[in-house]
């Protein structure tokens, strides 16, 4: 009885308290005609920060978490120390890399040698990537043995049963099943296993595996080992099948940056096209494939044009004249495009196209620009009229036997008869000659150029260049952007044409065209930076050369000018057998950083010698979340790091030039500068200062840069002697004591520690298990946190300084996962003039969910250690709610929240942080506010961060404390009451679809006021990886008129617009249908009358335009962001400036101990609701000239670069050798010889 009597006081001490509450709250009695009242306003703002700040200080804690670090102290962050010492643990890692690479090449060397007399069995097994089975797989049934001929090549057909194999998936492969007991080879579509060549080289590079399963035994961070041959097959070590998930396999061991580089060092290439009117039909379109097969062949570090002749000869891009452009994706596709336009006109001039081509190799020589080491012109056409002798004596033949540039000639057609002089020029200028007359064949013919320029680098034997990539995405194929997209295309119109079966003419609405627009534009602006969905990485390759200095050969000659016959000599050759390399993913590189040592803010990012980032914070590959963007790996390190100098785009500050041509150098330097962090999905932007400092990777084209703000980067946390893991062990306290329970997780992308030769469930039974191991006597921390060979290091690996800093954060805030009271010491210090700090004293802490919506407290600590506790609206636990939060929230530092936080203890110390999900009004779900608050600790007058605290409730919480704060006044029709944040961002609006919004699209004119009266400052962003979609032409770009398919794909696509036109009459009709529509129209309104006039029949047709498939294609361009930041003076007079009619509808006050400010606006003065101020991306117009792009105006403000150190180009016994194509046979048709001779005489 005693307790139910004092339940019932307490319960009416409550309701007593919250009346009180609300009858203090200013404003309930505003009048609704009353004008704005500035003291009001500001006694709301004052009141509603107030509260704000009590209810995060009371349910996070933090002057507990505070005192909780007191023990640490604070020691100044040295960059320099730093960034020599992250490179070289990456130089350590890497020369591993390279070692395996080179056992790879000597193995193979010596086993190709020893095996260059076995014959090749055409019957031989071995594992094939795209065939081999599992144990439990079905076996393929045998291919029917009919015809007994295969027409194609010429062979009796061979069918090999698939080898079976056991395969486990793997973390360290991206869980990708592999055997470790074996390789397994992948051959391309264009390759035939069962040559002779191809099958034998198959056969005797089986004996690698043994070098691959020892290399792996030494490093077990590892990844993908192959070996690439010039035939065309890779065996790939651990064995795994090919993915399938592509509906054709594009991959071509050859064509990838690995094998090119490698194969070759760098190259000049002049590309010319025979522009003559009999260059027609399948001609063209086999000289395009050509054309388009030798841009795949080149890399960043060669340089490239393509000029097509006639009569006079021209850039296939205009702006491109006269000069070579470096082989970039970007590059590359603009002269793809430009070659897909080109039409043949006139009679070819085959000299005034030679010497153009010398003239120009000759320019970028002496002028120091291009590769400056191989240089080659290469001729696609279908017959020269004449061998063009003298103008090779003029430009090539000057310093005999030298010939700087070597000749490749691409003859053209089935039926050709001028053939010789095309193959001498071939053949007397060290090159190759090859005949092509069907698109089948290109591939295999033009990579026939390779092992030609490779020769220098076989004659030298012992030279083996070592190759870093610049980043690429693994396997795919750039080509797969332009069918995604399509693909992605496709998929609209086919969700436009089932939603025209639901909604009929609804669809057509203009409001719901603009909705429909603006989704799919909003989504090609999602650039997520981490995506599981391709794994980048860098190579490391070396070229193998093939030791013999002669060999045998079976070849064509023509005999007395009539016969043709097999004969077999000796001859000279400097082969290349392929390639070895191993992968070494991006992210292995990044776990070497120690993003701890660098702090909140802070990053690394390593630039290669050409000035591209190889990865950094800000390089967004992909668009859409799958799309990998046109030219994604050639992103200038000038292009992510924005100065806050306000100079228009791609006028970058000379400043920041010298600063990259000191890193691509490779120089060791550092530099204060002023920039542009834009982050959290480009929304928001800071202005700070940041320190530089960069040093080369030695032995690489790379360099290691490191960046931290200067407010407070500059000084660290630190643990002190007699808190290290092994004192606290002679204590005899158990440190895993300290990570109990499951409300913590470390950062998941950090190395903490690492075990090489175990995987574990999760980052957290990881460290669990490194612990118990620093439990046990003997252990001994590793030298180095990169990965050593076994018999070094254990097989682990770890991170000493960041280990003792983890578990010290662990012991000092142990406490914070524990349901412990509120009621603690630090709890009397709060304000008992607040009825909201009343209120929580006297609440135990499960009621705050229901009372305020609080759903979780957080923990997060500078060595990547969050915590959290739940908050419950019963006594059983709601399950769920803190693995919600965990699964999103676990980057500790790397969190937005955490970022903010920090940057907003410069602006006001004693304040929270607080943010909803942009656009969070548009979706059903509960909304969650977020707030956080910067824990610092100060000592001997250095200040460092140590943690973030926050919480997340509901924001329709925060609404009814804004409402009861306010009462009715900011529900009247001619008052507007917002909360915006530091972005300009809606927190609170009495419209709830307006939260997560940006205000200017809400209010543009209100917007631009406040940033004229310096509430907020505009701030222009550039990005410099934007795509755009350009229009795209359907029709091919051969003659149309000789193509008759063109014509019927036109019928075809009348026929089919037709038949979906009478198909979606026959569907309105359906029952099912019409019925669904009918439930449509009852919940969204009555359906319309009918409107009878003329046009019917129009609109009944209207929709048929978004049938049709308005294709565009993926265009790299320049797009700028117009981001706000609120000013911080702290007396800003904006602030003090009353309400005045209508010329200054609206109050503006700051909210205390908070980033929002609070906004009344008198609703009834008019506005231009035409005027919207935006932070979505605008397409940046450079005023190009008819015809430019903007990779013409990239090239004519190209920047400097650093030539690889390796150029091997020419050889003194290169002149002995004498293969360079075989000869072009005619066999002659006796039927159409008489045919002809019959219309001769007859017609």
């Amino acid at each position: 009885m005693a307790w139910s009597y004092g339940r019932t006081w307490w319960h009416l001490c409550l309701s007593l308290l919250l009346c009180v509450f609300i009858c203090q709250a200013p404003g309930v009695n505003l009048l609704p005609g009353e004008k704005i009242n500035y003291n009001l306003v500001h006694s709301w703002a004052d009141k509603l920060g107030m509260e704000l700040f009590h209810l995060g200080d009371f349910i996070t804690r933090r002057k507990e978490v505070q005192e909780s670090f007191k023990e640490a102290k604070v020691v100044s962050r040295n960059g320099a120390s730093i960034v020599d010492s992250m490179a070289k643990e990456i130089e350590m890692m890497m020369d591993l890399k390279v070692s395996a690479v080179r056992r790879i090449m000597d193995t193979a060397e010596n086993t190709a040698l020893s095996h260059q007399n076995d014959m090749a069995d055409k019957m031989f097994s071995y594992y094939n990537a795209k065939e081999m089975l599992e144990p439990n797989d079905p076996i393929p049934p045998i291919p029917t043995p009919a015809p007994d001929m295969d027409k194609d090549i010429g062979e009796p057909l061979i069918y090999v049963q698939p080898k079976v194999l056991e395969l486990t998936p793997r973390p360290e492969f991206h869980n990708t099943a592999v055997n470790f007991s074996v390789s397994s080879v992948h051959v391309p579509v264009n390759v035939f296993d069962r040559a002779s060549d191809v099958i034998k080289a198959i056969q005797w590079s089986e004996n690698l595996d043994q070098i691959f399963r020892d290399n792996y035994k030494n490093d077990p961070t590892l990844s993908w080992q192959f070996f690439g041959s010039s035939t065309g097959f890779m065996r790939q070590f651990p064995a795994s099948k090919w993915k399938k998930d592509v509906p054709v396999d594009l991959y071509d061991c050859r064509l990838r940056s690995w094998y090119m580089e490698a194969a070759t060092s760098p190259k000049d290439i002049v590309i010319l096209m025979d522009g003559s009117g009999s260059m027609l039909g399948q001609r063209l379109d086999i000289a395009k494939h050509v054309v388009n097969t030798i841009l795949d062949t080149l890399g960043t570090n060669d340089f490239v044009n393509i000029f097509t002749f006639d009569k006079e000869v021209n850039s296939v891009v205009g702006c491109f004249e006269d000069t070579l452009i470096q082989a970039n994706l970007g590059n590359i596709r603009e002269l793809k495009e430009g070659i897909e336009s080109f039409k043949p006109k006139l009679i070819a001039n085959y000299t005034a196209a030679l010497t153009r081509a010398f003239e120009i190799l000759e320019e970028t020589k002496s002028s120091s620009r291009g590769a400056q080491c191989n240089q080659a012109i290469m001729i696609i056409g279908d017959g020269a009229p004449e061998n063009n002798r003298a103008v090779f004596e003029l430009h090539n033949w000057r310093d005999p036997p030298y010939k700087p540039v070597r000749v490749f000639t691409y003859l053209i057609g089935k039926e050709v008869a001028n053939w010789d002089d095309i193959r001498w020029m071939a053949c007397e200028n060290q090159g190759y000659y090859v005949h092509l007359s069907d698109t089948a064949e290109v591939r295999e013919m033009v990579l026939n150029y390779i092992p030609v320029m490779a020769r220098p680098l076989v004659l030298g034997r012992h030279d083996h260049p070592v190759i870093w990539t610049q980043v690429y995405a693994d396997i795919e194929d750039t080509k797969l952007s332009d069918y995604l997209w399509d693909i992605k295309q496709c998929e609209e119109q086919k969700a436009d044409v089932l939603e025209y079966w639901q909604v009929q003419d609804r669809m057509l609405h203009p409001k719901e065209m603009a909705r429909r627009a603006y989704r799919r534009t909003k989504e090609s602006w999602n650039q997520p930076v981490d995506s599981n969905v391709y794994q980048f990485m860098t190579t490391v390759s070396m070229p193998i050369y093939d030791r013999r200095e002669n060999a045998n050969i079976t070849e064509e000659v023509l005999i007395n000018e009539a016969l043709w016959e097999l004969q077999t000599r000796e001859t000279r050759i400097a082969n290349i057998l392929g390639v070895a390399g191993t992968d070494v993913p991006i992210n292995e590189i990044k776990k070497l950083l120690s993003p701890f040592m660098l702090g909140v803010n802070g990053y690394a990012f390593i630039v290669t010698n050409n000035g591209y980032v190889l990865f950094h914070p800000d390089f967004r590959p992909i668009f859409q979340g799958y799309i990998l963007k046109p030219a994604y790996n050639s992103v200038d390190m000038i292009e992510v790091e924005l100065l806050d100098d306000d100079r228009p785009p791609r006028d970058f500050n000379p400043v920041l030039m010298t600063i990259r041509d000191s890193i691509i150098n490779q120089s060791t330097g550092s530099k204060w500068m002023l920039v542009k962090n834009h982050f959290d999905e480009m929304k928001r932007v800071a202005r700070i200062k940041r320190q530089y400092y960069w040093t080369a990777i030695k032995n690489t084209p790379f360099t290691l840069v490191i960046s931290y703000p200067e407010q407070y980067g500059v000084s660290r946390m630190d643990i002190r002697a007699e808190q290290e893991i092994h004192r606290i062990n002679i204590k005899g306290t158990n440190i895993r004591s300290f990570f109990d329970g499951k409300r913590w997780k470390i950062h998941p992308d950090w190395l903490f520690c690492k075990h090489s030769n175990r995987t574990f469930r999760t980052p957290e039974t990881e460290l669990m298990f490194f612990l118990e191991r620093m439990s046990e006597p003997g252990w001994h921390w590793p030298a180095s946190r990169s990965a050593m060979p076994p018999e070094h290091a254990a097989a682990m690996f770890c991170d000493r300084q960041l280990m003792q800093a983890l578990v010290f954060d662990a012991r000092v805030t142990e406490w914070f996962s524990k349901n412990t009271s509120f009621n603690s010491k630090d709890d009397k210090g709060t304000s008992a003039s607040s009825p909201i700090a009343v209120l929580m004293g006297l609440l135990p802490r499960n009621e705050f969910k229901q009372r305020f919506g609080v759903t979780v407290a957080f923990l997060a600590t500078h060595s990547g250690l969050t915590r959290w506790h739940e908050f419950h609206s019963n006594m059983p636990e709601e399950p769920g709610v803190g693995e919600t939060f965990s699964q999103h929230n676990k980057r500790a530092i790397d969190e937005i929240w955490y970022k903010r936080a920090v940057d907003q203890h410069f602006i006001r110390e004693e304040s929270f942080v607080y943010s909803v999900p942009f656009d969070a009004g548009e979706s059903n779900s509960e909304i969650l506010v977020t707030a956080s608050h910067a824990i610092f600790h100060n000592e001997g007058g250095k200040s460092a961060p140590a943690a973030v605290v926050g919480f997340q409730f509901q924001h329709s919480a925060l609404y009814k404390l804004f409402h009861n704060i306010t009462g009715n006044a900011c529900a009247v029709d001619d008052k507007d009451c917002y909360i915006l944040d530091n972005n300009g961002y809606v927190i609170i609006s009495s419209r709830q679809h307006e939260t997560g919004r940006f205000f200017g699209e809400v209010n543009g004119a209100i917007m631009k006021r406040l940033v004229e009266e310096k509430v907020y400052k505009r701030v222009i962003v550039y990005d410099y990886q934007a795509v755009c979609f350009d229009s795209k032409n359907d029709n091919n770009a051969s003659n149309t008129l000789l193509s008759p398919l063109y014509h019927v794909m036109r019928l075809g696509k009348w026929l089919l617009h037709t038949a979906l036109w009478y198909i979606v009459q026959l569907v309105h009709w359906t029952p099912g249908v019409s019925a669904y529509s009918e439930m449509y129209l009852d919940m969204n309104g009555t359906e319309p009358e009918p409107e009878h006039d003329d046009n019917s029949q129009v609109k009944n047709t209207a929709w048929l335009r978004y049938l049709t498939l308005h294709r565009t294609r993926l265009k790299s361009c320049d797009m700028q962001r117009e981001l706000y930041t609120l000013y911080n003076e702290k007396d800003n007079v904006v602030y003090n400036m009353t309400a005045h009619a209508c010329e200054r509808p609206f109050v503006v006050l700051p909210i205390p101990f908070s980033n929002l400010i609070l906004l009344v606006i008198d609703q009834l003065c008019p506005r231009d609701p035409n005027l919207v101020l935006t932070v979505n991306p605008q397409k940046i117009n450079y005023h190009f000239a008819v015809n430019e792009s903007l990779a013409c105006y990239k090239h004519a403000r190209e920047f400097n670069r650093v030539r690889p150190q390796s150029c091997i180009s020419r050889h003194a016994n290169e002149s002995g050798i004498k293969l360079c194509g075989r000869s072009c046979s005619i066999y002659a048709n006796l039927t159409l010889i008489l045919l002809c001779h019959i219309l001769s005489r007859w017609l």
